[in-house]
């Protein structure tokens, strides 16, 4: 596993605003306090969530757009890209694969955080179809279409992006984490970016008790100390 002090630059993939927020901003707050560069990337334009029916597909994308930005600022992130492929209709293609791989490339990132490949059935949510695609689409464009120059050759050829390894990837929501994060000091930043995004927690009051209670079910099988919470993830060696 990396050293921390070897971590320089994170590229995180989701397919939704909001998902890096659920599964991972109190880590990112965590980095971003360490002098780490991190890039958020999402493979959607979000349209397809929300509760108001009354709110249409292209202004719905508008909005989140807006929160996931209020969002990551609250972790310290400024950078925030966005791919724009239908909310709900995300596959792993080779064009997703080569539009990540170009991002990568671009930021030559240490570390990727993105969302498991894998469907998790002792919780559902991780398990969306954007999420599971999006996770698989990022770890075939780390290993092995960003290492490799001959893949996508127009990246190279005519975007001048050269081939970049990026060292490990972090799975959120897998249903085998192996490595936890404590973010006690920087779980009230990720209650704060989470509610930034209204259109998908403004309907929740009890927002706050669901994501500490679970948290601190992370910290219990890290084994932190009592009133710890922590976030969960997958170390997979890339290198």
């Amino acid at each position: 596993m990396l050293d921390p002090a070897d971590i320089g630059k994170v590229l995180v993939v989701t397919a939704h605003p909001d998902d890096i927020d659920f599964g991972g901003a109190g880590t990112i707050a965590a980095f971003v306090d360490r002098g780490v560069e991190v890039v958020y990337l999402l493979a959607t334009s979000g349209d397809a969530g929300g509760f108001d029916r009354t709110v249409g597909a292209e202004h719905m994308a508008e909005i989140r757009h807006a929160e996931q930005v209020a969002a990551a600022k609250q972790v310290g992130v400024t950078d925030v890209r966005n791919l724009g492929y239908p909310d709900g209709m995300l596959e792993p293609t080779l064009a997703l694969r080569r539009d990540i791989a170009r991002v990568i490339r671009q930021v030559r990132p240490d570390l990727v955080i993105t969302s498991t490949p894998e469907r998790n059935y002792a919780r559902i949510g991780p398990s969306h179809p954007d999420h599971r695609a999006v996770g698989g689409a990022t770890l075939d464009a780390v290993y092995p279409d960003a290492r490799n120059p001959y893949a996508f050759p127009e990246l190279l050829n005519d975007e001048g992006l050269g081939a970049w390894t990026v060292r490990e990837v972090w799975l959120i929501g897998s249903p085998s984490p192996n490595h936890y994060v404590d973010i006690t000091t920087t779980v009230d930043r990720k209650l704060a970016a989470l509610r930034a995004h209204e259109t998908q927690t403004g309907h929740m009051p009890d927002l706050e008790k669901m994501v500490r209670t679970f948290l601190a079910n992370n910290a219990n099988q890290a084994g932190l100390p009592d009133g710890s919470f922590a976030e969960a993830f997958q170390v997979v060696p890339t290198g």
